[in-house]
């Protein structure tokens, strides 16, 4: 049995059984980040003996009797996006080379006060935009991860750790976790505190999760949620009972609403085909559903505010060094400067519409299904695929989560998104777990 390929889950009992150590984990996931990682390159920073200093504090932790968190000794991966008092944190550009912050942003405060170890910090994009960092894809190492958090998927996909955490703005979640063949969750919009992250857009960037497991995704997004005064999307209200209720099997047997969205063209015809066989498997347990005209608009809403918004807040890194940019973020930077405040108040303002409409169709149903991206992970690493199939629901500031269920033409994961409507968290993903055990079994 190698450690490495358990779930976060079952270690988290093994640690507490006390089967195994913190320690001898931690050593499991750098014996698997040092036989992988030249071929994957998932990891910014790394820094062993510090990672092994961790887990000797928490199995001491433990021994003095001590009640323990519910991620004790658990090895995470963390997006090198997110401040780290002990690693780095470089944002996936030269021009942050060195940059050292002095506190942990929220996440990782979290994570730690539920007894997480922090192993290194994981690869991303530049600016966690599009231009590709150094990961290749775990399961075809000639393709990309997708993207922008690449090093957290290629991490948990490759088993240098049960769990990571990365960022979505547009599709940097869902569409990385479905070419690494992972379980992807992006929560509901200001479930998790984004405070001490690089900020894109204050009204599309979530943080979200990694792991091999629904009930691992519950687990860690548990311990993430809450309320942080320093960000003004999130809510001082009661945390859904994300991982009791993801365990529980549903009153009723769930009904899909299969969606294919507008953007449905721009699904590969392999793509198209095996969520057609899905659609025709499930039976009665799934309806499609078509969504109005109000909807053709989104990815371009979706755009307009991503856009403006990083101009906003990326715009100080072009007065630093534009030249040390990439042409295409220069590009999008100078586009979003000349997007007028009245389009995009129309852009922010119409998701109102949309939404009630997604809530009329999760009243009606369990959960959405839709494609997580257009097909599997595109040869090369020059680019990290089209987010397109993400957009909708980014834009909305829905839950969805990725479940690795099928395979494409040439035997990559193809993952299916699972949506739900607004702080519909704990639902969708019973819901995905009821899904996944329909599939597979």
């Amino acid at each position: 049995m190698d450690l490495a390929d358990l779930t976060a889950v079952q270690l988290v009992q093994m640690i507490k059984n006390g089967e195994i150590t913190s320690l001898e984990l931690v050593d499991a996931c750098i014996a698997r980040i040092k036989s992988r990682e030249e071929e994957i390159g998932a990891w910014a920073h790394l820094n062993y003996d510090f990672a092994r200093k961790q887990a000797e504090h928490s199995d001491a932790y433990r021994a003095s009797g001590a009640a323990c968190g519910p991620l004790h000794g658990i090895p995470i991966g963390i997006k090198d996006i997110f401040d780290t008092d002990d690693y780095p944190t470089e944002n996936g550009t030269v021009l942050d080379t060195g940059r050292k912050p002095d506190v942990d942003c929220t996440a990782v405060k979290r994570l730690i006060a539920a007894g997480a170890v922090i192993i290194g910090k994981t690869v991303t994009t530049e600016l966690a935009v599009y231009s590709p960092g150094k990961t290749a894809n775990p399961q075809d190492i000639n393709r990309t991860p997708g993207g922008s958090s690449s090093g957290s998927a290629a991490a948990v996909a490759s088993g240098m750790v049960p769990l990571a955490i990365g960022s979505q703005t547009n599709g940097s979640v869902i569409r990385p976790a479905s070419f690494c063949g992972v379980v992807g969750f992006k929560p509901t919009h200001g479930l998790i505190s984004r405070v001490g992250a690089l900020s894109l857009s204050r009204n599309l960037d979530h943080v979200g999760v990694f792991a091999r497991s629904l009930e691992d995704v519950a687990l860690i997004t548990e311990c993430l949620i809450g309320y942080d005064p320093k960000d003004p999307d999130t809510q001082p209200k009661p945390a859904p009972l994300l991982s009791e209720i993801t365990a529980q099997d549903p009153p009723i047997e769930p009904r899909f609403a299969f969606i294919k969205t507008p953007v449905w063209d721009q699904a590969e015809p392999a793509t198209q085909d095996a969520f057609e066989e899905l659609f025709e498997f499930l039976g009665d347990s799934c309806e499609e559903v078509t969504l109005s005209e109000e909807f053709d608009n989104a990815v371009g809403d979706l755009k307009n505010i991503m856009l403006a918004d990083l101009a906003q807040n990326l715009n100080r890194y072009m007065k630093r060094g534009a030249n040390q940019i990439s042409e295409i973020l220069r590009g999008m930077i100078k586009e979003g400067l000349n997007i007028s405040a009245v389009s995009y108040n129309t852009s922010v303002e119409r998701r109102a519409i949309l939404n009630a409409w997604i809530q009329g169709i999760c009243s009606e149903y369990d959960a959405i299904i839709t494609p997580a991206a257009t097909g599997e992970a595109p040869l090369g690493l020059s680019s990290t695929g089209d987010p397109i199939f993400c957009s909708l629901w980014s834009y909305l500031g829905v839950p969805a989560v990725n479940v690795p269920l099928m395979e494409g033409e040439n035997g990559m994961p193809l993952g299916v998104q699972v949506v739900s409507s607004f702080g519909d968290d704990a639902r969708l993903l019973r819901s995905a777990r009821w899904l996944a055990s329909k599939v597979i079994s």
